[in-house]
Formats: C-alpha cells, sequence, structure tokens
C-alpha cells in the first residue's frame, strides 16, 4: 500500500497559508509560446485564477510576461513548476522552427518529420509546437506514400520500388542518393523526390538532371539530412523545394521562462 506523503511545502507557508499572491510566469528569452491553453488549464487545475495569458503563438521578449495569476502560496509554488512544464519544451521547438522558416523566407519550405525519431507519447506535442512555428510536421499532406531508402534496397531499385505502388492515389515520396536515381524516380512517377543524403551538392545535380530531361516541372525535389540554420541561405540557391530539418527543430532547447512573485 502507497502512503501519501504531505507536500513539505505546506509546513514553509503554514504562517501565511491563506494569503493571497498575486505572480507571473515571466519569459527569460526571446521565443514563440506554445501550447498556451493547455498551460492556463493546468495553471487552473492548481487552483489559482488567471488574470491573463497572452495568445496562443505569441511571440514574447525577454522580461515579457506569458501568464499572470492569483493563488495561495502553495499554489503559486506549484505553478512554478507544472504550467512551465507544459510550456517550456514545445516553446522551444516552435522557436526553432520560426528562426528556420524566416530563414528560408519561403523558399524552401521547411518541413520537419523526425517526431518519429522520438518516443511516441511526445509526437502530438512536437507535431503542434512545429505547426505553431509555422512550419508542417510531415513532407506532404496525408494521405501520402513515403518510400525510404531502405525500401529501394529491399525492393530492389527505384524503378521496382515505384512499380510496386503504381497506380498511386496518393502522393508518392520517395528517398534518392543521387541525380540517376532522382531521374528514375521522377520517371518512375514519384510526386516528390527527396535528396536524404545531406550533401547540397547531391541536390543541386538532381534539379540539373530533373531541368534537363524536362521533368523539374511536375515534381517536387525535397533536400534533408543534417541540415542546419547557417545552411539555408545555400540552399535557397540550389533550386530545392522544401528542406526536413530533423535534430535542431525537434531536439531544440527549452524555452527559458520561470514564475516570479509580483505582489503578496
Amino acid at each position: 500500500m502507497t502512503v501519501a506523503h504531505a507536500d513539505p511545502r505546506e509546513q514553509v507557508f503554514a504562517a501565511i497559508a491563506d494569503r493571497t499572491v498575486t505572480a507571473a510566469l515571466i519569459a527569460d528569452e526571446a521565443g514563440v509560446i506554445t501550447p498556451i491553453a493547455a498551460a492556463r488549464e493546468t495553471a487552473e487545475e492548481l487552483g489559482v485564477v488567471v488574470e491573463h495569458a497572452v495568445d496562443e503563438g505569441s511571440v514574447v521578449e525577454e522580461g515579457d510576461e506569458i501568464l499572470r495569476f492569483r493563488g495561495h502560496p502553495l499554489q503559486i509554488a506549484l505553478a512554478d513548476e507544472r504550467p512551465v512544464g507544459v510550456l517550456a519544451k514545445p516553446s522551444g521547438i516552435a522557436t526553432a522552427t520560426r528562426r528556420f522558416v524566416e530563414r528560408a523566407n519561403g523558399r524552401p519550405r521547411v518541413v520537419s518529420g523526425a517526431s518519429k525519431k522520438l518516443p511516441f507519447a511526445q509526437k502530438d506535442m512536437i507535431r503542434a509546437a512545429i505547426v505553431t512555428g509555422g512550419a508542417q510536421p510531415r513532407i506532404a499532406e496525408w494521405p501520402f506514400l513515403y518510400l525510404d531508402k531502405n525500401f529501394v534496397t529491399m525492393l530492389g531499385g527505384v524503378e521496382a520500388t515505384l512499380a510496386t505502388v503504381a497506380p498511386s492515389t496518393a502522393t508518392v515520396v520517395i528517398q534518392v542518393r543521387d541525380a540517376a536515381q532522382a531521374l528514375a524516380a521522377a520517371r518512375g512517377g514519384a510526386d516528390i523526390v527527396f535528396v536524404d543524403t545531406g550533401r547540397w551538392g547531391d541536390a543541386a545535380a538532381a534539379d540539373r538532371a530533373l531541368r534537363e530531361a524536362g521533368l523539374r516541372a511536375h515534381r517536387l525535389l525535397a533536400f534533408g539530412g543534417g541540415v542546419v540554420l547557417e545552411d539555408l541561405p545555400r540552399l535557397c540557391n540550389v533550386g530545392v523545394d522544401m528542406v526536413d530539418v530533423g535534430r535542431p527543430i525537434v531536439d531544440a532547447p527549452l524555452l527559458d521562462m520561470g514564475v516570479r512573485v509580483i505582489a503578496r
């Protein structure tokens, strides 16, 4: 039988347990805030009264108030943990996403499909944060068929892989390694040709090959593999339509924030 233990902080605040305290959750750095509705709900579950909250997806600067609330001292102490726990990681992901989107300036389009590499329970949170940051968590709208390099290897090449799914009513995405495979993918009916090598030259060669063959107009060219923020200016000139960003977005640092008591 598990014995429930009282929170030791009850003793700390015993002399002022009935006092009403006003506090605010303050941004310690600039960023994009999400999910504000869940954070507000978490705060209210503690019994505090939320007086103000920023809008979902708001951009805050260092020192800005994210939430303002009032309650008893123990409630305020708990609020220093729980709403922050709801907001800090998703806001960090949304902030990193926004930086990539702004640096790309619409070309290439930024997507981040790396949530598949993280625990299943976190996927919805990560994907929602990416959307708030201005990108998409998938390389194509559902329904789509994603044929990765392991499919291509097991099925005996790009042509054989595409033959197994033709015709398809879903958008077909296929990973390729070089210009020759990109040509085979376009000729085989792929809608999105994804150069997933991390080498800019491979993407540029694929773009040239598809243009020279007259196959570029109706195919989207994607690129991924170790992309960092500093790569965006060069990728804008390589000719890709979209870039898939992994760890710099989904493993972005927490957005730093904390609760400050402002009136007691």
